[in-house]
């Protein structure tokens, strides 16, 4: 380790720990244990400009440890991003752009928001699978306009946590050869040494996979092994890398090998000690010396000129292949609304299930939208979401877009995170809306960094039928509601469907759509209302004596039931709720005409829990809901037996008006 470079490391340690003593709060552990691997793959391997941080041809990094967040603030801010030394001494307070965990559009060369462990090494296969598609579909002799490595930097809680495993798995049989896992391996967890837990041979598991799988040994002070490693890995082309990193957490404290500095602030007397036995002698706290400074602005020059080069050969190129250029472009801009013209609106007038529809409306937009890139976890055939006259992606077929993600609902999320957040990608995923349990950490994360990321969910009620109970989806809807940033789509027919994909994909938020396996019939009163979130679709006046609210299968319901009542006299309003979190963000005039507060008299229609609708019928409205879980028989069978007929809605209208 060259002098200046023992300096450079020595001033992350030590940045790490005063941040985190003086926020009284954080893990100071590893941000001290990885320094000389995190500033060796920046310093010295890392294709990246920090004047420009999100220039397109740059590398990804990736930090899956997101507990080590004072890690990379301090990258940044040595690497000059716009991260301030005044925010490293505001870390974990509030109104920071340095958070206790890394958040994606918060700070300045944050490449994804990390901290549920294991998520950020699915997110990277993601990013691998953008770069290895896009790389296909543009890159000519000479003009290799796309290429790029993927890093993502882990501890031993990542491998631990499933996520990394499917995901993991995946890129092995993709061989994702520009992807690169650094493992930093410490052997320490929150509750002490990883032997009472996790003792197996991490190397044979991912040469299993199919990954070649490099070790350095001492990861305290051999940069240099660190570097060869790197490029070792870089060398590699189709196989994926992990990085087994041996390294000594709060390497040079007090605490050096302790899981007491794991989570929790050295204390000073630890941080002056470690100060002492690393050399460094500079008295004031937050002090980045001279000789880094200078340093890096000498790296950061020649990291500047790599992006100029880029942009000269993207002009050449331009010149080489105009029409590639511009379907570049196209790509990496957000998906025009001249996709959806008026022919995009129209379906086909007659019963079919919403998952057709689905099926239907992506495979219209296939024709539309090429970066449209996704799969479901092998239940395509199921969900209709495969685009038909594509291609799979593959080891063999980069150019593929459609995804065989196999039977991992986790990491296929969390893949599609990474798609959308490397730029270039229009993602979507797909399974059984029960399953979404399955998924919902990697949703949450969609939600928290506003990334458009389509989700579709079919089979999304007891229509399941015969599969019974554990088939069966009763709480996800309210689930996916109650997660904030959330779109949760439940549309009634193929017009409101087609309101879902407009909205999924041009919104800046995650959209979940759930989808029936029965036949619904085509309303006439449907249309782009529906992107209203919540509307009439059949009005019993301007004053009406009951409100029926439905979604999905149940607005049949609501329609059949508002005849009958009128045959009785009594006014009823049907309004259709395709999407609640998009009713909420209209104005309150718009929501007063549709749900005047002067009509009390409200029944909630939907074949899942009433959880969540109290707010829209109040204390003197009615359900008819189901609260508790399904049973196997046919469909027709449980929706008889469970309540939701036409004749059911009628009584409990009738309920609600005292009659």
């Amino acid at each position: 380790m060259s002098k200046i470079d023992k300096l450079a490391v020595n001033t992350i340690r030590v940045l790490s720990a005063e941040a985190i003593q003086k926020a009284n709060s954080g893990h100071p552990g590893l941000p001290i244990g990885s320094a000389p691997l995190a500033y060796t793959l920046w310093a010295k391997h890392l294709k990246h400009n920090p004047r420009d941080s999100k220039w397109d041809n740059r590398d990804r990094f990736i930090l899956s440890a997101g507990h080590a967040s004072m890690l990379l603030y301090s990258l940044l801010h040595m690497f000059g991003y716009k991260v301030g030394m005044e925010d490293i001494r505001n870390f974990r307070q509030w109104g920071s752009i340095t958070p206790g965990h890394p958040e994606h559009g918060l700070t300045d060369g944050v490449e994804a928001t990390s901290g549920p462990l294991g998520q950020g090494i699915a997110m990277a296969v993601g990013f691998a699978m953008a770069e290895a598609h896009l790389a296909a579909e543009f890159n000519k002799p000479d003009f290799n306009v796309v290429d790029h490595y993927t890093y993502a930097l882990s501890g031993d809680g990542c491998l631990q946590e499933g996520v990394s495993g499917e995901a993991s798995s995946l890129a092995g049989t993709l061989k994702l050869g520009k992807l690169i896992v650094l493992y930093d391996k410490n052997d320490i967890t929150i509750e002490g040494s990883i032997d009472t837990a996790f003792d197996e041979d991490v190397k044979k598991r991912y040469k299993a996979y199919g990954w070649q799988v490099l070790e350095v040994e001492d990861g305290n002070e051999d940069m240099k092994g660190i570097s060869a490693a790197i490029e070792e890995a870089k060398a590699e082309k189709e196989k994926p890398s992990l990085i087994i990193v041996k390294t000594a957490i709060a390497y040079g404290s007090p605490k050096q090998g302790s899981e007491s500095s794991h989570g929790s602030p050295l204390g000073q007397e630890n941080i002056d000690a470690m100060k002492k036995n690393l050399g460094w002698e500079h008295k004031d706290p937050f002090f980045v010396p001279e000789e880094v400074k200078k340093h890096i602005d000498e790296l950061c020059e020649v990291f500047e000129a790599e992006e100029n080069q880029w942009k000269e050969l993207f002009d050449k190129y331009s010149k080489a292949y105009p029409e590639l250029a511009e379907k570049y472009k196209a790509y990496m801009s957000p998906v025009s609304e001249s996709v959806f013209d008026e022919d995009y609106w129209t379906v086909e007038d007659k019963a079919v299930a919403t998952r057709q529809s689905s099926g239907d409306i992506i495979n219209k937009l296939a024709k539309r939208i090429p970066n449209l890139m996704g799969g479901s976890a092998d239940l395509a055939p199921a969900n209709n979401s495969l685009m038909k006259e594509r291609s799979f992606f593959s080891a063999q077929d980069r150019l593929g877009t459609n995804i065989h993600f196999g039977i991992r609902e986790f990491a296929m999320a969390a893949v599609c995170n990474g798609m959308a957040l490397h730029g270039g990608i229009v993602p979507y995923c797909a399974t059984f809306l029960v399953f979404s349990d399955y998924m919902k950490g990697a949703i949450r994360m969609s939600a928290l960094m506003e990334l458009p990321v389509t989700y579709v969910l079919t089979h999304d009620s007891i229509g399941v039928g015969e599969d019974g109970a554990t088939h069966e989806p009763i709480e996800q809807l309210a689930t996916l509601r109650a997660t904030p940033g959330v779109h949760m789509w439940r549309p009634a027919d193929g017009h409101e469907t087609a309101a879902a994909y407009k909205s999924a994909l041009t919104a800046k938020a995650p959209s979940a759509i759930a989808l029936s396996r029965q036949p619904l019939p085509q309303f006439k009163e449907t249309g782009k209302d529906a992107l209203k979130g919540g509307y009439v679709l059949k009005d019993g006046g301007s004053s009406p004596d009951v409100i029926l609210i439905g979604t999905g299968s149940e607005v049949e319901l609501c329609m059949a039931a508002a005849e009958d009542l009128f045959r009785e006299n009594i006014s009823a309003r049907v309004v259709s709720m395709p999407c609640m979190e998009l009713f909420e963000e209209q104005d309150a005039a718009y929501k007063e005409s549709v749900l005047p507060n002067s009509v009390r008299a409200r029944v909630a229609v939907e074949a899942a829990t009433s959880y969540g609708w109290a707010k829209y019928v109040g204390l003197d409205g009615g359900y008819v809901t189901i609260d508790h879980f399904g049973a196997s028989a046919p469909a027709k069978v449980l929706f008889e037996k469970f309540g939701f007929t036409k004749e059911a809605v009628v009584a409990k209208a009738k309920e609600v008006l005292g009659k």
